[in-house]
């Protein structure tokens, strides 16, 4: 799993003396790097190295994809969940910070945070989060589900069969208009969930594969996102398990013969001639190289190109002949 958002700090005021020869022109700092104790190999909560040579326990280190920082499995405040149940980590810090995040736990996380009776019984204290805001908003939208459904029933009283002659009243039909808005009005997802009862701990948290798909993309959550520089989150390809494809597919490509790949895509004349060049390419230049290894002399780019023009002038030569003895 890779930094966001890291650059090297070659040629700027950090190292003033040292030109970046990927990007010469940049800014005096990198202000989208994070320099944590990462920096100076300390590592969780406890602030030591990995490995550290004092600590004869073993345990895995897991990386938190908020901060990014690593930590040890038995320094997150809970036992994570047997290996495979879980592909992402929010550590006890990035919870308290990205607080929203507990209201999705008791939907989302491995396991979910809802058996209160299963915490109890380890002697856990939790807290049942419900602020004065969300008392409010709750009344609210009790007040207005009262409305729509009083609204409603004005709605189907409407429908039912009427002796008058006249068409409905202009004040009915803004009702019927303001019932049609509100309904096509979109949903916060995470609103829906901080109405319920939801659990927090001290602890981190986990999550399954496609957990971040279902957290909301209205228009507020994303603002709160952006304010609390967690933009990522809603970002498909920055997942763990999206990077570890990544890196499965590099490694592959670069075990990945060009030679053979070429070969696959030839008929079996063509496999057989290129096979028989590749060969005396091979010879030709290793016996080349063995006459600089022998003389203790450094090769020059001078004589790379010599041999090559040499060898092309020879396959040429070949080439003729054979032409030649055909016809």
């Amino acid at each position: 799993f890779l930094s966001r958002n890291f650059r090297c700090d070659c040629g700027n005021s950090k190292f003033k003396n040292l030109q970046c020869k990927l990007l010469p022109e940049k800014g005096k700092v990198n202000s989208g790097n994070k320099y944590n104790d990462n920096f100076y190999g300390l590592y969780c909560t406890c602030k030591r190295p990995y490995p550290d040579p004092e600590d004869e326990i073993p345990d895995e280190m897991i990386q938190c994809i908020v901060c990014e920082d690593w930590f040890h499995g038995r320094h997150l405040g809970a036992v994570p969940p047997e290996s495979g149940d879980f592909h992402e980590m929010v550590c006890q810090a990035c919870m308290n910070r990205c607080h929203f995040l507990w209201a999705y736990a008791s939907q989302l996380a491995v396991p979910p945070l809802t058996k209160v009776n299963s915490f109890e019984d380890e002697g856990i204290v939790l807290k049942v989060e419900e602020s004065e805001e969300q008392k409010k908003e709750i009344k609210k939208e009790s007040e207005v589900e009262h409305q729509e459904t009083k609204e409603g029933k004005q709605v189907e009283q409407l429908n039912e069969p009427s002796t008058s002659s006249g068409s409905a009243c202009p004040e009915v039909k803004q009702t019927i208009f303001s019932v049609v808005t509100k309904i096509e009005e979109p949903v916060c997802k995470l609103k829906e969930l901080q109405r319920k009862q939801f659990l927090t701990k001290d602890t981190a948290t986990f999550w399954p594969s496609n957990w971040r798909s279902k957290l909301c993309t209205c228009e507020d959550c994303l603002k709160m996102y952006s304010e609390l520089e967690v933009q990522f989150l809603t970002d498909e390809c920055d997942t763990v398990l999206a990077y570890e494809n990544k890196g499965t597919s590099d490694q592959e490509t670069e075990r990945r013969d060009p030679l053979m790949d070429t070969l696959n895509s030839m008929n079996r004349v063509q496999q057989v001639e290129l096979i028989c060049e590749y060969n005396d390419l091979k010879t030709e230049l290793t016996d080349y190289l063995r006459r600089f290894a022998d003389e203790g002399t450094v090769v020059k780019r001078e004589d790379i190109q010599h041999f090559f023009e040499e060898f092309q002038s020879r396959k040429r030569r070949r080439t003729n002949r054979m032409q030649y003895y055909c016809s």
